[in-house]
């Protein structure tokens, strides 16, 4: 069963068994989409947990879990991973994927020139970002937003970029001594 890492548990709120979660996925409503949640630690067998409700709260997501139904329950889930079965993921629009489905991707310029590999992702409100590690193993940090993305072909398993102008230098240019 191939699972995703979507979030993970900050903290318990309040004295009913919500948690508090640091979600990593776009959209707020994944979790209600779901069929059901799965938390545990890197080394452990993840529990499955259904998902009464969620709510924003402060910039953050609290969910309320069936089966936890206090403070101190809620407490034991802090620190771990919430993770959602690969299969349970909702269909997404044909011109869009999922952030997993791009790493390790070979990215490279309209021209075929060769810029690295996406490794890694930030995302903030607003702004997704995409780590590219260059073949010299430098990291590019490159704004992954619609004008600058050209092609994602996930049966190639390659990303045709067009970066504003100087951006790629920036991370390139060899330091001058």
């Amino acid at each position: 069963m191939d699972m995703l890492v979507v979030a993970e548990v900050v903290k318990p709120h309040g004295l009913r068994g919500e948690v508090c979660i640091e979600s990593h996925a776009d959209s707020p409503f994944l979790f209600d989409e779901v069929p059901c949640l799965y938390l545990g630690k890197k080394g452990q067998k993840p529990r499955r947990f259904l998902v009464l409700s969620s709510r924003k709260h402060k910039g953050r997501l609290l969910l309320t879990l069936k089966g936890i139904d206090g403070r101190d329950q809620a407490e034991s889930l802090r620190g771990m991973d919430v993770m959602v079965r690969e299969a349970d993921l909702p269909a997404v629009a044909e011109d869009e994927v999922y952030m997993y489905e791009l790493e390790g991707m070979a990215v490279e310029l309209r021209d075929g020139t060769e810029v690295g590999t996406i490794s890694n992702f930030i995302v903030a409100p607003g702004q997704e970002t995409w780590v590219i590690t260059s073949p010299t193993g430098k990291e590019i940090l490159f704004p992954a937003v619609e004008e600058f993305v050209l092609s994602v072909d996930l049966d190639a398993e390659k990303v045709v970029v067009d970066p504003p102008e100087g951006l790629f230098d920036i991370y390139l240019e060899e330091k001058k001594k």
